[in-house]
């Protein structure tokens, strides 16, 4: 800093307390100024482990921890290093919910999943893949990911461990090589027949880090221990090491395959590039096999394991919202909670039905909860002595649970029940079965005072002339207007964290439907962009400028993505700044500001804002405006329509037969736009009004072109 800063350096010269600051502060710099915890490092060692370091307890805890960091501990990282064992443990959220689906599985079906003996290949759980449904399937769940499995179609546990060794920034570049192969054996190729045996499974494509040391074991002459540091240097791409390790690897080539020393160097180019992102295959085949586990109970238990997927998610708003649209495309309704089928956690109705757990309802206390379920734990406890199956037991033991409002709430009533707890529970939807939310809500002083009279009597230690508690009359609810469907998905989302039963979406599906979907943006699309949604997490702050500016989420159908409105554009957004408001973003994309250069600071982002530290992608608005629900948005098209037509190009008039069936496509699109049959070659084309009007679109112009007598559709 003296060195750069010249006022910083005359201080030190001529100021003596500014001088002893900074040969304090010399002194300091470069000590380590806490002890910062590995979150799954272990370590192991052969006797007492103060035998080889010190320890101490963490700064904020109770577990014991090294003194010395990673660097003094592992010959990996330091070669003068003690060398104890470090392992990384890490936890992996898919085995919980592996652990949840199959215990769902068992109580519901009476079948004990053997998850490490699984059927392979199990079609049911290929086909899932293959057709996209990737969503909650351990590494494999990503949109990229999902759309090269799509084209892979894969049909082996080893397609999907190089799927997962080469969907990484380096390798992503040979995924289209390798799904080429994988449908084309023509297009297989060996740099020489010695590395069929090696690289015969990925189809002549370098993708594992074994293969490479395999390479230098076999082709080149190294020993195993000779591979070990061969790894080591590949690994880090350590420059002089690599170097001597090229003239090692080219001499060994000679000598042990009779290759010349120009095909050795071609090869050792080839595999260079290769040494930066090799992968680990222990590694891969572990995750493939967890990756098989979770894609097996998906195929094969959908319910069961949609449910454990929401339950271990519970925490995660926009986690739960994309959960809930995947079972919309699996064929299950997720419904809202239940007092009557509702345990804590999300639970399975029956093969088509999911409910949320009571666990999930904001205000809504665990001794409430606990009572509620405890109402129910007889019903519970015949289902898991095997007296009644789930199915049963949702259907017959909620019945005798709670048949009544007034049932439940004598039932279900602990000291803590209060005007709270009965919001949240109608507002969830949970005592649908009892009334319409609007009047149960509007009813609230007078069922919290029927609550309170009976039990104050019944606490009062008054008896009938018969010994029998009094009971005050039936609970009576007074009529009044029904809650809107706004309302209730409002009450909803304020209780549940998303709107469950309706979306105030689906008025726009259609409109949606033309845009790129949030889940399938990624950042290799271009960068300008259009999206619909509803805004929700609204933030509004002030730049270094003293500007207004804004963030907020975008959710659309398929996920969600943050939107960064910056103070040029704030004024024309402004009328739209609201949550929950549904608006349409025009905007450049932006991959967290370029990989963390903070380029919001350009533009005036707010001052110690960390916003653009990760990775994810976000939106830069230029415009936000109101986005038109589909009837508008066809009253739209439909005028537009009116002004456009579509030729249909044909070079001769085909059969009756051929010009029946495009007739027959054409009134099934119907709409405002003429069309036109243009018969004849370029200049010399005659164009025949036809008698159909259609709806101009994408499906439309796909369907026209299957035909081979038509040679191209336009819009004019």
């Amino acid at each position: 800093a003296m060195d750069i800063n010249k006022e910083l350096k005359e201080a030190y010269d001529q100021d003596p307390e500014t001088r002893q600051v900074i040969e304090i502060a010399k002194k300091l710099e470069g000590c380590a100024r806490h002890a910062s915890v590995h979150a799954a490092g272990i370590v192991i060692t052969p006797t007492a482990l103060t035998d080889y370091m010190p320890l101490q307890t963490e700064p904020e805890g109770n577990r014991i921890i090294t003194q010395y960091d990673m660097y003094a501990l592992d010959v990996n990282a330091n070669s003068k290093a003690i060398g104890v064992v470090k392992l990384d443990l890490l936890g992996i959220r898919n085995l919980s919910i592996l652990e949840e689906a199959m215990r769902i599985v068992e109580k519901r079906h009476g079948i004990k999943i053997d998850i490490y003996n699984l059927p392979h290949p199990d079609p049911k759980t290929f086909k899932l893949l293959s057709d996209g449904h990737t969503f909650g399937v351990f590494q494999l769940g990503s949109s990229g990911m999902t759309r090269y499995l799509k084209e892979l179609k894969p049909s082996t546990i080893f397609d999907i461990m190089a799927m997962i060794a080469l969907y990484r920034p380096g390798p992503l570049q040979f995924i289209p090589e390798y799904i080429a192969r994988r449908h084309n054996p023509a297009l297989i190729k060996f740099f020489d027949p010695a590395f069929e045996k090696i690289l015969k499974r990925t189809y002549g494509i370098l993708v594992y880090q074994d293969d490479l040391l395999t390479i230098a074991h076999d082709l080149a002459g190294y020993s195993w221990e000779e591979v070990d540091k061969f790894r080591k240097a590949v690994g880090k791409k350590i420059p002089e090491e690599m170097a001597k390790q090229k003239v090692k690897f080219i001499d060994g080539c000679v000598k042990t395959s009779g290759w010349t020393q120009e095909k050795a160097a071609e090869i050792w180019n080839w595999i260079e590039p290769f040494a930066a992102y090799g992968f680990n295959k222990a590694h891969s085949a572990s995750y493939s096999a967890v990756s098989y586990q979770t894609a097996y109970m998906k195929a094969n238990f959908p319910v069961e394991f949609m449910a454990a997927v929401m339950t271990a998610e519970s925490g995660d708003e926009d986690k739960i919202y994309e959960a809930v649209e995947e079972c919309k495309n699996l064929g299950i309704r997720v419904l809202p909670p239940d007092v009557n089928e509702s345990l804590g956690d999300f639970t399975v109705v029956d093969e088509k039905t999911i409910r949320f757990g009571l666990n999930a309802v904001k205000n809504l206390g665990s001794d409430v909860i606990e009572r509620i379920i405890e109402a129910r734990k007889s019903g519970q406890l015949a289902m898991e002595s095997g007296q009644l199956n789930a199915i049963d037991f949702n259907q017959k033991y909620s019945q005798v649970a709670f048949i009544s409002l007034q049932d439940f709430l004598l039932k279900c009533h602990v000291k803590s029940f209060n005007k709270k707890s009965w919001e949240a529970l109608v507002k969830a939807g949970a005592l649908d079965n009892f009334g319409e939310r609007g009047q149960l809500l509007a009813n609230t002083e007078e069922v919290l005072d029927f609550v309170r009279e009976h039990f104050k009597i019944q606490n009062s230690g008054q008896n009938s002339l018969f010994g029998k508690s009094l009971q005050i009359g039936r609970l009576k609810l007074r009529e009044v207007d029904a809650a809107t469907e706004e309302q209730m998905l409002l009450w909803e989302k304020e209780h549940l964290g998303m709107y469950v039963s309706a979306h105030p979406l689906d008025r726009y599906r259609k409109v949606l439907s033309k845009m790129q979907g949030v889940k399938n943006l990624s950042a290799e699309d271009s960068s300008d962009q259009i999206l619909g949604g509803i805004i929700t997490r609204l933030k509004r702050t002030i730049t270094k400028k003293n500007e207004p500016m804004a963030f907020f989420t975008l959710q659309d159908i398929t996920g969600s993505i943050e939107i960064l409105v910056f103070p040029k554009v704030m004024e024309s957004a402004l009328p739209f700044l609201e949550n929950d408001r549904i608006v349409q973003v025009k905007g450049r994309l932006s991959s967290a500001a370029r990989r963390g250069k903070r380029a919001g600071f350009a533009e005036g982002a707010p001052e110690n804002s960390n916003r653009y530290e990760d990775e994810e992608l976000k939106i830069i608005a230029d415009q936000i405006t109101e986005l038109p629900s589909d009837e508008k948005y066809s009253d739209a098209l439909s005028q537009m329509e009116k002004t456009k037509k579509l030729v249909v190009h044909m070079q001769r008039l085909p059969e009756i037969e051929i010009l029946n069936q495009v007739k027959m496509v054409l009134q099934k699109h119907k709409g405002e736009a003429q069309v036109m049959l243009s018969v004849g070659v370029s200049s010399k084309a005659k164009q025949i009004k036809t008698h159909s009007l259609v709806r101009i679109s994408d499906e439309l112009v796909a369907d026209l072109k299957k035909f081979s007598e038509i040679s191209k559709v336009d819009v004019e």
